[in-house]
Parts: C-alpha cells; structure tokens; sequence
C-alpha cells in the first residue's frame, strides 16, 4: 500500500505541476493573460522576466474570500481587471462553494496590484483579498482533484488545522462576528436570524467605517459562550440573499471596532 500511495502522490504533484506550468508557460510565450487579453495592462503591471535574475520570483497567487456563492471565472477576471490572470480554483468543501478562491497571476509584482482590491465589492458583496502561497494553492488544488476522484489520496498525511477547524476549535466568550451583512440589515434582521436565541437589540453593534457607513460586519453578544457556540451554526446561512460569515469573537475585538467607527 505504501508504494501504491507513493506512486498516487507522485502522480497528483505532477497533474498540479502540470496545470500551472502550462498556463504559466503559455502566458509568457504569449504574452497575454490565460483568461484573454487584459486592455488595462501596462509595464507597470508586467515587468520583464529579467526584473528577478539571480533569485527565484515569489509564487504570484493572492486568495480570495467573500465571494458570492454563483460567482463564475469572469467575475473574478473583471474584478481583477487590467491584471494577468494564468488560474483560478474556486474552494469547495463537501461538494459545497465556500466563498473562497485562490488567483494565479501573471507576474509577481501582480500581487500587489491585486490586494489593492482587498475590501472592493463584486456586486453587492464585498471581497477580502490577501496575499497568498504556492503551497496553500497546490494543497486545494490537490483537495479538488481529490475530491473529483470520490476520495483523498493524501488521507493519512497529517495537515494543518483548516479554516474550519480553526473556527470550531476557537474560544467562545459569549460574542460573535458577522461578515457579509447587506448594507441595509437592521437589528430587527438579525435578530430574527439569531430567532432561537434570547437577544436584545443593544447586545446588536453594526460597525462602520471612517466615513460612517456600514461595513457589512456586526458584533452580536449572546447570553452565555454556549449561547454564542450554538449559534455557530448558522454560519454561512442565508439573510436575505446573501450568507453570512460566523467568527468566535471578544468583548476586546467588539469594543475596538465600534470605537474605530465612532
């Protein structure tokens, strides 16, 4: 069994070496994005092959989170327009979207320009982008070609506490952070989403930015931590038309972004 497996991993390292090599490849050959042509690209955006001789470039990829659960390659391709885009992998999890997605671009010094979208919105949602790595980006490529499979090649190997897990192993303090709330939610929403749970309109807080609107996020402060550990289960259910994201917070993260909107 252990050659047998040994030979699946060898074989799954080269099929995801394979996809990224050749897009990679063919964008420098072509010299345009995988995704097609990006009219807004300028130097600026793609220097020379040259710019990193003597050391090997950074893995260009930035992950995204946020995203609308029907958002397709080209909404992502115009979010990030103007930029070289060799790859997108969107995340699933139980055959589910999660909202998340990993973005290979073109040059190293695309990144930059991309995480300068970080916080813009696609359609209505707005979308977090931070900087990523190569081997973050092989290890969910790796799940979905798994995954398409029916079953994990890779299921002995010991990981790293995912997403997830991290949430569902988090220390609960009786708050919760939500993200990806309509700009129009009221208390009167949320409290009906929370609708099992005992909940007064002041333990609601909306956060807002610097300019006094609201940032889609809010801080909601249950009963007891076995109220707020409940209640994580129903992240990533629906208000309205949009899901919500479920954090395990404090009463110290609460209280400094409500202070920071003031």
């Amino acid at each position: 069994m252990g050659a047998k497996r040994q030979r699946l991993d060898h074989r799954l390292d080269h099929r995801i070496d394979h996809r990224i090599d050749h897009r990679i490849d063919h964008r420098l050959d072509q010299g345009s994005s995988f995704y097609g042509s990006s009219p807004g690209s300028s130097y600026m955006f793609n220097p020379t092959p040259y710019a990193y001789t003597g050391q090997p470039p950074p893995f260009p990829v930035v992950k995204l989170r946020g995203l609308p659960f029907d958002c397709t390659e080209a909404d992502v391709a115009e979010f990030f327009h103007g930029l070289d885009i060799v790859d997108i992998l969107f995340v699933h999890k139980n055959g589910k979207v999660t909202g998340e997605a990993f973005c290979v671009l073109g040059y190293p010094l695309q990144v930059d320009f991309a995480l300068q979208r970080n916080r813009q919105n696609m359609g209505r949602r707005y979308v977090e982008v931070f900087r990523s790595k190569r081997q973050e980006y092989y290890k969910a490529v790796a799940h979905e070609v798994s995954d398409s499979r029916g079953g994990s090649p890779r299921r002995n190997v010991p990981r790293a506490k995912s997403y997830d897990e991290g949430k569902e192993s988090a220390e609960h303090t009786g708050v919760l952070r939500l993200r990806g709330l309509p700009f129009s939610a009221g208390k009167d929403d949320i409290m009906d989403f929370f609708k099992d749970f005992v909940l007064l309109e002041d333990s609601i807080h909306f956060t807002m930015n610097s300019e006094g609107r609201p940032t889609g996020e809010a801080f909601v402060e249950f009963a007891s931590a076995e109220d707020s550990k409940a209640a994580m289960a129903k992240d990533r259910m629906t208000l309205g038309s949009r899901y919500i994201e479920l954090f395990p917070s404090s009463h110290e993260e609460l209280d400094e972004a409500v202070s920071k909107g003031r």
